[in-house]
């Protein structure tokens, strides 16, 4: 494991408790937790687009041509 022992882990362990304190320590684990779970999903998720067009109820928007004020 990258060549650290117990020692060094109790030591890092030490700093990262002096430097953010009990309190946030919770926090930042559960942010990495998120950051590696969102990261393990976006590398295993397929790289192929959406291009499947939305339902009409959906898109709001006028279709060109159609808008406020415009004469055919």
């Amino acid at each position: 494991m990258f060549g650290l022992g117990m020692p060094e882990l109790l030591v890092i362990l030490i700093v990262v408790m002096i430097l953010f304190g009990g309190k946030r320590l919770p926090e930042l684990a559960t942010g990495m937790g998120k950051a590696i779970k969102n990261f393990k999903k976006a590398s295993t998720a397929t790289d192929e687009i959406n291009v499947t067009p939305k339902d009409s109820s959906e898109n709001e928007t006028a279709p060109i041509g159609e808008g406020k004020g415009e004469k055919a």
